[in-house]
């Protein structure tokens, strides 16, 4: 798990992401991220819907491994950005780690928020 220091708390700050952030997509997710100069780090958040999947204990499983890759990879992101990563289709609670790993790197790179392999 990500430090809490990296974590998103209240509706507020995830709205500033949504009206203002720029959008990577693939098939499966969605990432919005906007530049955050009034913080000194990163936040990130994973907003994964009922309509993905009915069990709260799957939905909590996708987020636990998403923010784990988040981590794994997290001196790669050179900036203050705020993430918001929106899952929309149940496929990515039974994609291999490595797969799923290679669509966030993806789509952290395309959005400029990675640097490239390090």
């Amino acid at each position: 798990m990500i430090l809490r220091l990296n974590r998103f708390h209240g509706h507020g700050s995830l709205r500033f992401v949504y009206m203002r952030g720029k959008t990577v997509r693939n098939n499966q997710l969605s990432l919005k991220y906007v530049l955050n100069n009034r913080r000194d780090t990163w936040r990130l958040a994973i907003v994964v819907s009922r309509k993905v999947h009915k069990s709260a204990v799957v939905r909590n499983r996708i987020r636990r491994r998403l923010y784990e890759i988040v981590r794994l990879n997290q001196d790669r992101i050179k900036e203050p950005f705020d993430i918001a990563l929106i899952i929309f289709s149940p496929i990515i609670a039974e994609l291999e780690q490595d797969k799923l790993e290679k669509q966030i790197i993806e789509l952290f790179e395309q959005a400029g928020i990675f640097t490239s392999h390090s």
